[in-house]
């Protein structure tokens, strides 16, 4: 473990590694609605697997590989559903995995609860699950 020596690089290289803190990352990105910050959190050949992404586009069996395939989802995304939100209801994670609970809101649409895993190494996510629940 780091020593906290002020903010130094290392401390900071550690935050910025820790998976709990790319998923806070993410999810401030994806509501701001800032696709590039999103898709920059991830390796370049990362998987993101989705309910939605099945349901959206057939034949995917839910996944998307790699980033410029996740840059056009949430582009696509956000576009089809300007206002959506996450709001985070939970947060755990160890050295490689985060997990975030959170209720997503689309205008129009009933809130949703939602988990969602992240896989991370070397503080990018090599892979994400979303799971829908209700």
């Amino acid at each position: 473990m780091a020593r906290s020596c002020g903010g130094s690089l290392i401390d900071r290289e550690m935050s910025d590694a820790d998976p709990g803190e790319v998923a806070r990352r993410w999810l401030a990105a994806f509501n701001t609605g800032d696709v590039e910050a999103v898709v920059d959190l991830y390796s370049e050949d990362a998987v993101h697997e989705s309910p939605k992404v099945r349901n959206t586009m057939p034949g995917s069996g839910g996944k998307l590989v790699g980033k410029a395939a996740m840059r056009e989802w949430w582009q696509q995304a956000l576009r089809r559903q300007p206002g959506i939100a996450y709001d985070l209801t939970a947060l755990t994670s160890d050295r490689s995995r985060a997990v975030i609970e959170y209720v997503r809101r689309a205008p129009g649409e009933e809130p949703l609860a939602v988990a969602e895993s992240f896989e991370v190494r070397h503080g990018k996510i090599i892979h994400s699950v979303v799971y829908h629940f209700g």
